[in-house]
């Protein structure tokens, strides 16, 4: 355990999801030449050791020392698997620039006050100390004492430092300083050499436990099956090492471009200089050119542009980006953004389509994240680097393992007493001790447990379901929970405009609807429709938003390039020009141009455009956005009075709604539209109408929802829309089923004198002239009903209210959860949050999207399922080619498949480990084993064959309403191997004693010779020595005997008859029979093993070292087998897998679930104040008046650090191993 001394120890990226805990040691060179001699000793086992345990090696060659004077750290991980990594302290020194380097304390190295650089370059040394982790580098500050991150520019530096600072370029000295410091920009991913990925596979700590264990068997002559295990560990291996090795080159390929863009920086008092990108540094001004693929991070100072990020939302949409706003103020330019910082910021890896100049210079962009820190290098550091996985199946694998091992150890200590008790010879002893301890835990092992996998994965790729995570596959069978995106997931993609809501002397006037085919007359509002987007003009082509698209198809506008024709109106080239088409109706306005745009933000949830019509000299503002939010900003006089009964009169009918405005604005001066501040430019607005849009639901929505529902998995909405949209398509999709209730939940923050306040509101449905079922606020005194407390209802709440409880009512957020079904208007954080408050629940969480802002959701989720095939899939863990939810229950199905497999064969394989000990423990005590042959009939023809053809059944077709178990030590399967495992040990015990009792029985070992002379046809091969009483020693090795005779059909058919056992069907497989190859190969299996059972063939007996025996004896032996086959299968059939009775027995002996959200459920159901409705709870009422410490930041939720759903801090069951 470390010692958090002050000096010795510190956090690496403190309050993020890569938070490290890092440690200081110094190499001492005693401790190091011990632990040499020490390998030398061991012949390299130290070192095999220290392979697997870093830490151990840090602990055993070093001693602990304050962190700034380390020459190695140790790092550790915060969360719950808490991994060592163990790093060597580089030191860089500036005086091997060619350039001289000030040495006075005083004197900044760089321009920037704030970079850390001025606070790790030790003076007059000229010394900087560096550790790479994860491909980032980290400097020693010497001020702060603390490790921190360079290759980006400080978040401190305000809008006015990135303008002043960095706007002309950096000196050709601090490019320099900055070059060395930082590391070069690039993203490099090595492809790893074939030599390498094998050695890392063959030190797994099973390989290397197999290798001991086949060396084992072939010093014993038991070479067919080892050399088996040997060619499968071997194509294992090669498949492992081409698959990594093919992922290694397709991930270098990726990247590789990257590091080869030529680049145009401003380099200050030299002008501009072509240079490779890898050569560029944080702070550095590069030139936009056009058409360009970025190879950093940067802020936009100077023009707009438009961007594809298609590499990092998954949509392949055009993204408008607009300049930083060129502020006095002191804030961080982060903070004056707030959550809308993105708009300014141009990502790596994504492609510059269209620059547009400001008038005053090129589009300019100051460098901000290089390399590995870049938007591209996170995402390939995430595939280099995934998160561990933790699932149950895998941590009580290993323990399960682990008590095999320990069994094997007691068989180890049992062979060496009885061994040295007949007084065998230490050498012989040794050997059969160990052989005995390799029993027990099968080397074929972890074939077997990823057979079922690979089945599972070539069943969804036929099924066009991609997988990056293979173990997920196994995790999906437990998925309780779905949480779905709405906009392209549940619904279509695209949306039609059904109509117009204009209005005039603040009244909503005649709905114009597109459905006549009537063309849009010409008005304030039509132009808002033709011009407030962020349509671009590309290759004569219009693209953009698909929402844009279609209402600016709706108007019959085209758009145009500026031409010399607009430039008698003042018009600029960059500007996008607007004009009347040939099917449009009559406009008394020749042409509109878009001067400025500020974007869509998800924020705001507003975009406007500052435009000029044709022949005037004054500018007009127009505005779209969410109805709620835009009223806000609408002068109320403009508003009218019924504009909240229009609005939910439309949303409760499933349509998209968007409201537009209009400003006229006081300036005359062109150059004065850059200047605007978007506060200005949105206020004082006029109202000038609603569009309606309609959004259809699939027609698979609606099916694969029901299925979900009859599964009794959990589905919930995570959408960007409206509240009242979603509540609607959630009504019509019955992901909340007729007959429920719906409860708002509306949040609000403190202000003044008044606390954050939670008010629940019931939600009634009525019935309309519209003929369709509408849900209005009811008002009045109802209450859920006391007969239909329970799942009936459901909550509904936006983001700011998420936003809201979890900050002032975090207490409460568990009680919404498990009932909440509607999370309305969520941001991207807000989303991937809400998945990881599901987890800590216990719910194991899929999340279907399409990839557009649901990348940190899927990514966060136990299953995240994409729908877009674009690169930002690799966020998601798997990835439909089917544009549609049919995917998920179909992923669920092949999971619990999977995950019954998988259980299914490592109950055989513990089986057969405690089968064959048993046997072998029995011949042991008189000092014998089975044959080769007879083991390897067990091993090769029997478990191999099963382990390769048990899991590839197919799953059932049928959702079952009930998962199948998610832990290897529950009760049932406990239960089965305990049970098994008495029957086999019953009837194998009684097998070796009855033998004895047989009037024809011989001790073959005592009295071979008369034995050997009556079976003189036989050859047996056993080599026997007289001792002085006449009386035969046994040689370790020897075989033939009665009892082997006995014991080998019976292990032989246990194995087979646990194999047939343990292959469940129904419900969440295909019946056995349907898996031909394994049913025709247990047939076969058990056809030979009767057949060498009940043959007189002397060749047969001779190959088998068997002896013969009477017919009556084998007919008594087959008979007990198979009773005990009868008792086994009614046991595990009848008894163990019979669900109702374990629910009974639980109910009865008091169990309850462990599972956080069960036990909520339990308690709300029993709480008579619960739901609450038509109240307003206040933040410092009781128990709901808690405020989380851990937030800090009201634009986004925190990283929570709490263990996800109480699970143990366990590692993966691979890394484990």
């Amino acid at each position: 355990m470390e010692e958090k001394s002050k000096d010795h120890w510190a956090l690496l990226n403190p309050g993020e999801e890569n938070e490290l805990e890092v440690f200081g040691y110094r190499t001492q060179n005693l401790r190091r030449a011990f632990c040499l001699v020490t390998s030398i000793l061991t012949c390299g086992f130290l070192l095999l050791v220290f392979y697997w345990k870093p830490q151990w090696r840090v602990w055993a060659n070093c001693i602990p020392c304050p962190l700034q004077e380390a020459d190695t750290v140790l790092l550790k991980t915060t969360d719950k698997f808490q991994r060592y990594m163990r790093k060597k302290v580089v030191c860089l020194y500036l005086s091997t620039l060619k350039f001289p380097i000030s040495k006075n304390p005083e004197e900044p190295l760089v321009a920037d006050r704030h970079s850390v650089i001025n606070q790790a370059v030790l003076k007059p040394e000229l010394k900087l100390q560096c550790v790479q982790v994860q491909k980032i580098r980290y400097v020693w500050n010497y001020s702060e004492k603390r490790f921190q991150k360079v290759g980006l520019l400080e978040d401190s530096n305000s809008c006015h430092d990135i303008y002043h600072t960095f706007g002309l370029g950096l000196t050709s000295e601090e490019q320099e300083v900055r070059r060395l410091v930082c590391g070069p920009n690039a993203i490099e991913v090595g492809i790893q050499p074939i030599w390498k990925l094998l050695v890392k596979q063959v030190l797994n700590p099973f390989y290397v436990f197999q290798a001991f264990t086949l060396t084992l068997w072939l010093s014993q002559g038991y070479i067919e099956y080892s050399v088996a295990i040997i060619i499968l560990s071997v194509i294992s291996i090669v498949l492992s090492v081409y698959d990594l090795r093919q992922q290694s080159v397709k991930l270098h390929n990726l990247v590789e471009d990257h590091n080869k863009v030529q680049v145009t920086v401003m380099v200050k008092g030299k002008g501009l200089q072509e240079l490779e990108s890898r050569l560029l540094v944080p702070g550095d001004t590069i030139i936009l050119p056009g058409k360009f693929s970025l190879p950093c991070d940067a802020i936009l100072i100077d023009g707009s542009c438009v961007v594809n990020e298609g590499m990092l939302t998954g949509e392949s949409i055009p993204v408008t980006k607009t300049p930083l706003t060129h502020s006095e103020n002191t804030m961080a330019w982060k903070s004056h953004s707030s959550e809308d910082y993105r708009k300014h910021v141009l990502f790596c890896g994504t492609e510059v389509i269209q620059v547009k100049p400001s008038g005053q210079g090129p589009v300019r962009a100051v460098v901000l994240q290089t390399g590995y820190n870049t938007a591209k290098g996170d995402l390939v550091r995430s595939i280099l680097y995934p998160r561990p996985l933790n699932f149950k199946l895998y941590n009580d694998a290993f323990k399960f393992i682990v008590f095999l091992a320990c069994l094997g150890a007691v068989g180890f200590l049992y062979a060496l007493g009885v061994y040295m008790y007949h007084g065998v010879s230490p050498r012989d002893t040794t050997t059969m001790a160990l052989l005995i301890l390799t029993i027990t835990v099968p080397p074929v092992l972890p074939a077997a447990l990823t057979t079922g996998i690979v089945y599972a994965q070539k069943r969804l790729k036929k099924k066009k379901i991609f997988c990056i995570s293979q173990q997920r596959i196994n995790m999906c069978g437990q998925i309780n929970l779905v949480c779905f995106d709405k906009t392209g997931t549940l619904t279509e993609d695209g949306l039609d405009l059904w109509g117009v809501v204009p209005t005039a002397d603040n009244c909503f006037q005649e709905v114009h609807s597109f459905a006549s085919g009537k063309d849009l007359p010409w008005s304030p509002l039509c132009a808002a429709m033709a011009s407030c987007h962020s349509l671009i003009l590309l290759n004569g082509t219009i693209q953009g938003d698909p929402l844009d698209l279609k209402m600016f198809e709706g108007t019959a506008w085209i758009m145009e390039d500026c031409s010399a024709d607009y430039c008698k109106f003042g018009m600029l080239d960059s500007n996008t020009i607007i004009k009347p088409g040939p099917k449009a109706s009559w406009s008394p306005v020749e042409a509109i141009a878009i001067l400025r745009q500020f974007p869509f933000s998800s924020s705001l949830q507003r975009m406007s455009v500052v435009t000029q019509l044709a022949g005037e000299d004054h500018f007009h503002v127009y505005v779209k956005g969410a109805p709620e939010m835009l009223a806000k900003f609408c002068k109320s006089e403009t508003v009218p009075k019924d504009f909240p009964q229009k609005l939910r009169s439309y949303t409760i009918q499933g349509f998209r709604v968007i409201a537009l405005a209009h400003k006229a604005l006081k300036i005359e001066k062109l150059s004065e539209v850059q200047n605007l501040a978007r506060e200005k430019v949105e206020s004082e607005l006029t109202f000038l109408g609603l569009l309606i849009m309609e959004n259809r639901l699939k027609k698979e929505t609606k099916p694969v929802l029901k299925e979900l529902s009859e599964a009794h998995i959990r589905m919930v909405m995570i959408t960007g829309d409206n509240l009242q949209t979603a509540i609607t398509v959630a009504k019509n999709s019955e992901m909340i089923p007729r007959g429920s209730q719906v409860i708002l939940v509306e949040a609000n923050e403190p202000e003044d004198f008044v606390p954050a306040s939670v008010t629940w509101q019931l939600i009634e449905d009525q019935e309309n002239g519209l003929g369709r079922n509408e849900t209005y606020l009811n008002i009045g005194n109802s209450s859920v009903p006391d007969g239909t407390r329970g799942s009936c209802y459901h909550f509904a709440m936006s983001g700011k209210s998420y936003q809201v409880i979890f900050q002032h009512f975090n207490s409460l957020l568990p009680k919404i959860l498990v009932n909440g079904t509607i999370f309305a208007r969520m941001s991207p954080a807000q989303k991937s949050s809400l998945v990881e408050e599901f987890q800590k629940l216990n719910y194991y969480v899929a999340m279907c999207g399409d990839g557009a802002n649901d990348c940190g959701a899927l990514k966060m989720a136990h299953a995240g399922i994409s729908l877009s095939e674009q690169e930002a899939s690799v966020a998601s863990h798997f990835t439909s080619k089917m544009a549609n939810i049919e995917c998920v229950p179909q992923l669920i199905r092949e999971g619990r498949a999977a995950l019954v497999s998988s259980f299914g064969v490592f109950k055989y394989l513990t089986m057969y480990g405690l089968i064959q000990f048993i046997g072998t423990s029995l011949l042991y005590w008189q000092l014998q084993l089975f044959g080769n042959y007879q083991y390897l009939m067990q091993d090769v023809a029997i478990t191999l064959m099963v382990c390769l053809t048990m899991s590839s059944t197919h799953a059932y077709p049928k959702l079952a309403p009930y998962r199948p178990a998610g832990q290897l030590l529950s009760p049932p399967l406990l239960l089965s191997v305990f049970l098994n495992t008495c029957f086999t040990c019953i009837v194998q015990v009684c097998a070796f004693l009855y033998v004895k009792q047989q009037p024809w029985y011989c001790e073959v070992y005592r009295y071979s010779k008369c034995f050997l002379d009556s079976q003189s046809n036989f050859s047996t091969n056993v080599s026997l020595e007289r001792n002085g009483t006449g009386n035969a020693t046994l040689i370790p090795g020897s075989i033939l005997s009665f009892e082997s005779t006995t014991l080998w059909p019976i292990t032989t058919i246990n194995c087979i008859m646990v194999a047939f056992i343990f292959s469940k069907g129904k419900p969440f497989r295909k019946p056995i029979f349907t898996n031909y190859m394994f049913s025709f190969l247990l047939m076969s299996a058990l056809g030979l093993t009767v057949f060498i059972l009940f043959s007189d063939f002397q060749a047969i007996y001779h190959g088998m070292q068997l002896i013969p025996t009477l017919t009556s004896w084998r007919v008594l032996i087959l008979v007990a087998v198979l009773t005990q086959f009868c008792v086994a299968f009614f046991v595990e059939d009848v008894i163990l897998q019979n669900r109702k009775l374990w629910l009974c027995i639980k109910k009865e002996c008091g169990f309850s679930s462990k599972s956080q959200y069960r036990n909520w459920q339990k308690k709300l159901a029993e709480d008579s104040t619960w739901p609450p409705t038509h109240r307003t709870d206040y933040s410092g009422d009781g128990e709901n008046g808690f405020i989380n410490p851990g937030y800090e930041d009201p634009e986004q939720i925190p990283r929570a650090k709490s263990e996800l759903g109480g699970q143990t801090p366990e590692e993966h069951f691979w890394t484990r191993l």
